[in-house]
């Protein structure tokens, strides 16, 4: 199947998923509960999700033991988006091509609805009855992870950082996220330890190609493809790949992540084409 195709399946699935599991808080007040799905259900790729179900796809045939886990880090994902688009982070007014929550309901409610989604996450996450997947999640989406590649972006802002702090940085604050989605839902799915080890690299290549194609649509993509406008990097004199290394060699350094990400699959066979043309996918979109 189609990239496109492949995504949209994962997509609704996922969609689906988090749609019973907004439903269950029926004693919660509805009004935080709505700027909740306003941005869970805002649209957007649902890669992170897509991941997860196709790791566990590629393991066991079958994604559905994958699903808490897939919900959990979609939470997680859009929480920290929240957060980032606040007035004292990154101050976006648009996010998906519609008022970040923040413009509409005020900040003190979008942090409420950040806070609640990053703490209903593991709620969900408590479905797959895997109390180690549960820890990797929270590790990636804590200090040594996304949160602590934020600290270090804002750490980094107005200064000049050499390529390796660069990697660093968003080997935490994106990468981990990305990783943990494919470790999870092969865990999930029971994966040997050599099909793991290999679904892992995938991730972490997959996830540098993403961070590096973001910075680089940031600078040329399409304000009206993107749903949000470009230039925020730079008018807010972040690390980029582009910024540190140029345009022409940051595009070489994010084909070289994804022809490392299709290696990485060389141990499974047809049930991986998802994956490897995902991997293309990454640095070929255009939002």
């Amino acid at each position: 199947m189609s990239v496109s195709e492949f995504l949209t399946r994962h997509g609704e699935r996922t969609e689906q998923a988090l749609a019973v599991y907004m439903d269950r808080w029926t004693d919660a007040p509805r009004g935080l509960v709505e700027d909740m799905r306003y941005s869970l259900f805002a649209g957007g790729k649902r890669l992170r999700p897509a991941l997860a179900l196709g790791a566990a796809e590629i393991v066991s045939g079958d994604g559905a033991c994958a699903l808490p886990v897939a919900c959990a880090i979609e939470m997680i994902h859009t929480y920290s988006l929240i957060h980032d688009d606040l007035p004292a982070m990154d101050d976006d007014d648009l996010r998906r091509g519609k008022p970040t929550l923040h413009k509409v309901c005020g900040e003190a409610r979008a942090i409420l609805a950040g806070d609640a989604l990053l703490t209903m996450a593991f709620d969900v996450l408590a479905d797959s009855g895997d109390a180690s997947v549960i820890r990797e999640v929270a590790r990636a989406a804590g200090v040594a992870g996304m949160v602590g590649g934020q600290a270090i972006d804002l750490d980094s802002e107005g200064k000049a950082i050499e390529l390796d702090a660069l990697r660093k940085l968003h080997a935490f604050k994106t990468g981990a996220l990305i990783r943990v989605s494919v470790r999870g839902g092969a865990l999930l799915a029971g994966a040997s330890e050599e099909a793991l080890d290999a679904l892992t690299r995938y991730g972490e290549h997959v996830g540098l190609a993403f961070q590096i194609a973001d910075d680089i649509l940031d600078v040329v993509g399409d304000e009206q493809e993107l749903g949000k406008p470009i230039g925020s990097d730079e008018a807010n004199e972040k690390s980029t790949y582009p910024a540190l290394v140029g345009l022409d060699r940051a595009r070489e350094l994010a084909n070289e992540a994804v022809v490392a990400a299709v290696e990485s699959l060389d141990v499974f066979g047809s049930e991986a084409g998802d994956f490897r043309a995902l991997a293309g996918f990454v640095v070929e979109r255009r939002n």
